[in-house]
């Protein structure tokens, strides 16, 4: 007797913005890392608050390096594309740096350039591939991983950026905009997209076609910090602690 089974192929698309598939990630990352900061402020020892966003940071770091061994062990490793240089890429391995050192210039830097980076990448995601992809995990641990562990710093450690770290933040990102500039030549490569704009849907798509809206970026760039570092300032103003 012969049993037939009939099999439905299993179809991964890229990622739709509004979809499921967007809105699920960021929902439960709200909720992991509201009960996370609520959990470390109310029931944990100073060392072990440390301790514990050490411990998610390392699971960020893990997931980056993870997904590129991986992708080398598959033989389906291409250098102009898929080194982790994009900047929040970059950021999640290098964020256990962070969250073992804790130092406020590390902070003051951070808190910029992940809010402003990872609100764009959570707002409109560019992922080739849906769950359960090694690519789409990878993408939301990253940039939602990022702003668990920023906003854990802010709230658990503390830290707040002052009107200075805005320029600092800004000026230090040109210096990494003028390596990615070198290393996009030397591999003829579009990393942060600096010689081309993203396959999906995104907010460079209204500055227009290149290399107009890399100058419109960096012109919006100052106010866009000044957008993230309102809340700090009415916060510190309400509090009497505009010394800076």
């Amino acid at each position: 007797m012969q049993i037939s089974v009939l099999t439905v192929p299993l179809v991964i698309q890229r990622v739709v913005m509004g979809s499921l598939e967007h809105w699920l990630p960021i929902i439960f990352a709200i909720f992991f890392g509201f009960v996370t900061i609520r959990y470390a402020r109310r029931n944990l020892s100073v060392k072990k608050q440390f301790r514990l966003i050490h411990f998610i940071a390392i699971g960020v770091s893990l997931t980056v390096i993870g997904f590129h061994l991986h992708k080398l062990i598959l033989g389906d490793y291409n250098i102009q594309k898929d080194l982790p240089l994009y900047l929040c890429s970059l950021l999640a391995i290098l964020i256990p740096v962070f969250t073992f050192y804790r130092k406020f210039w590390m902070y003051e830097i951070l808190v910029f350039w992940i809010i402003a980076g990872t609100l764009q990448a959570v707002m409109t995601p560019d992922i080739a591939t849906g769950f359960p992809t090694f690519d789409y995990i990878r993408y939301w641990v990253v940039h939602l991983g990022l702003l668990v562990v920023i906003s854990y710093a802010t709230f658990v450690f503390k830290m707040m950026p002052n009107f200075r770290s805005l320029f600092k933040s800004f000026f230090v990102l040109q210096l990494y905009f003028l390596i990615i500039m070198l290393v996009n030549y030397l591999l003829n490569a579009n990393y942060f997209y600096l010689n081309e704009k993203p396959q999906s849907a995104s907010l460079l798509d209204y500055f227009g076609e290149w290399p107009m809206y890399i100058i419109v970026v960096q012109l919006i760039l100052i106010p866009y910090f000044l957008i993230i570092y309102l809340p700090f300032y009415l916060y510190k103003k309400k509090c009497g602690e505009l010394q800076e």
